[in-house]
């Protein structure tokens, strides 16, 4: 492994190159010198993996309080109003500056087309055919590597956050040199952003990509920093079950335009469950699907038809998921598609204030690592890429302290090689031993067990025994990963490195991913077992109702969990 021990500073790191870190780089004033890490390649992301579009009250017949008010109610209760209105106010000014920066959002003849989306009050979803995400994350990305001031770092895994006496100073970052080993580094900032995305992977049927694996969460938790409402996953109703196939999200918006739910027996089910049926919101639907299979016990999917909707919609709407059925086998202009609840967003994360600044000092996270306060107990429908634009856009404000720039041409900064550094008298190697292969063996279980194990004992449905069971067997898995050679080795301080003999930059993701997914699998299991009632996309077969006295957020940092101070609740913030 090479050994550099620093490289010119930025004043600010992003971390992550979904929506939220590229508007994020984007929005930072262009005076500042930005650095974008990024796990994959730019734009692999959920972000490009995004559907239904970006919901917006823009339409003459809409407002900002009709859109404020829908996102409350869904909610459930615990949406911060402030972060609401914020969120609602500014999304004009966002897609506005989409449009400029030539995303090709569908249109009804020279308007913006809109479309309705599960427990919308009107239709507000714009979208580009149904791959909007990836028409948004595509432009940026575009427009971030024209960007003097932005230096992108691909492949590059950020470990750690760099913490002393309270300020966040960077990051520890694994990348891969020429030959594929790792190069560790502690890498200077003024400012760090994390926008990671989210934790699906932590279940092992989830509509997100291999890289969710919760890193901003779980690098956040372990710098101190206070951690909100991680009992609240949003599992999305309708995702593709095909054997073989991946768990592909079939997007809410097709619901939007008439399928209906049927069962194996062709009974359009989901109005025994929700007076809305198929438009009911996401927890609702996702739950009345796992309570009619839990009474079917020879089925294990529904089917989603689209044969109420105009083929010509169809082809229009939803071509993505016309290829992408038929590469599994499935004609949905003559079948229905095969469907069943997966988890797809989390609704906690990292406190985060209007600035998206969080509970220590230099550090801000935007996007769906982030609890800003905005989806409460369940998500709105096409909120989180709106969340991700506005909330990135409040760090055109940002105040960093002693800012001192250099005359510097980026493309002339090194990422790899010896640069004098402060910080390299501290340096030491540690050597990781001979048992490496065994652990790799050990990791790669690990990696494949604890989705299973959190699906099975803390998805839709939850009681107090699975997550009891669960948290004992977590809290083991963790305590054998703290043993590892390779654990020990990487268990670094700031100006310290390791030397991992026969060790690939993939074999240290891979131990980070599992560390990581260890943390956030413990942190969800103990908010789900504090909170003892249903709420939002928290259900309970125990506490299977909502209560007043739980109209409280659940707070973690360090090891310590409380509640906050009772939420402000009126009657249309009320729980559905």
């Amino acid at each position: 492994m090479a050994i550099s021990s620093g490289i010119a500073d930025f004043d600010v790191l992003v971390v992550g190159g979904g929506a939220a870190g590229l508007y994020s780089a984007l929005c930072l004033p262009t005076h500042l010198r930005v650095g974008l890490l990024t796990k994959d390649t730019l734009a692999v992301s959920a972000s490009d993996w995004a559907q239904g579009g970006i919901a917006a009250a823009i339409a003459p017949d809409d407002s900002p309080i009709l859109h404020i008010e829908d996102t409350l109610r869904a909610g459930a209760g615990l949406c911060e109003p402030e972060a609401v209105t914020l969120l609602v106010e500014e999304a004009r000014q966002c897609i506005d500056s989409l449009v400029d920066l030539g995303v090709a959002f569908d249109r009804s003849g020279q308007q913006l087309a809109m479309t309705l989306e599960a427990a919308h009050s009107r239709k507000r979803v714009l979208h580009a055919a149904d791959t909007t995400g990836h028409a948004i994350v595509l432009t940026l990305a575009q427009r971030v590597l024209s960007q003097k001031n932005i230096k992108v770092f691909d492949r590059s895994f950020a470990l750690d956050l760099w913490v002393e006496a309270g300020d966040c100073k960077g990051v520890c970052l694994s990348q891969a040199d020429a030959e594929g080993a790792p190069d560790i580094r502690w890498l200077p900032a003024r400012a760090v952003v994390l926008a990671t995305g989210g934790g699906g992977q932590v279940f092992s049927q989830t509509t997100n990509p291999e890289a969710s694996t919760g890193d901003g969460v779980a690098m956040a938790w372990r710098a101190g920093a206070k951690i909100r409402d991680l009992e609240f996953f949003q599992f999305h109703p309708t995702a593709l079950t095909q054997a073989g196939a991946p768990r592909f999200l079939i997007s809410e918006a097709v619901r939007g335009e008439g399928a209906h739910l049927l069962d194996s027996a062709g009974y359009r089910f989901a109005f025994d469950y929700h007076p809305d049926g198929e438009l009911a919101p996401r927890d609702v639907v996702s739950r009345a699907i796992f309570s009619h299979l839990q009474k079917n016990k020879d089925a294990d999917v529904v089917y989603l038809d689209l044969s109420p909707i105009d083929p010509e919609r169809i082809q229009y709407r939803f071509p993505n998921i016309i290829r992408v059925c038929k590469q599994w086998g499935v004609d949905l202009f003559s079948q229905p598609i095969p469907v069943s609840p997966a988890a797809h967003y989390w609704m906690g994360g990292i406190v985060a204030g209007r600035g998206s600044e969080t509970t220590i000092r230099n550090l801000y996270a935007v996007g769906e690592n982030a609890s800003t306060g905005v989806h409460g107990a369940n998500r709105l429908a096409s909120n989180s890429l709106l969340e991700c634009l506005v909330y990135g856009a409040q760090l055109k404000d940002i105040q960093l302290e002693e800012i001192k720039l250099e005359e510097i041409e980026l493309e002339e900064i090194e990422l790899t090689g010896e640069v004098a550094d402060p910080m390299a008298a501290r340096a030491s190697a540690v050597e990781i031993g001979d048992d490496w292969h065994p652990q790799i063996a050990q990791l790669t279980q690990w990696r494949d067990a604890i989705p299973q194990l959190i699906w099975a004992q803390v998805g839709i449905s939850r009681e107090q025994g699975l997550m009891e069971a669960a948290i004992a067997q977590i809290s083991q898995w963790q305590a054998q990963f703290n043993q590892l050679s390779i654990t020990q080795a990487l268990d670094l301080k700031p100006g310290k490195t390791a030397v991992l003999e026969s060790v690939s930059g993939e074999q240290v993701r891979l131990w980070g991913e599992v560390r990581n997914l260890l943390a956030i699998a413990a942190l969800i299991l103990k908010s789900a077992n504090f909170r003892t009632e249903s709420r939002g996309g928290h259900y309970r077969s125990d506490y299977p109702t909502s209560q007043s006295d739980w109209l409280v957020h659940t707070l973690i940092q360090n090891d310590r969990c409380w509640k906050s101070e009772l939420a402000v609740a009126s009657a249309t913030k009320q729980p559905i």
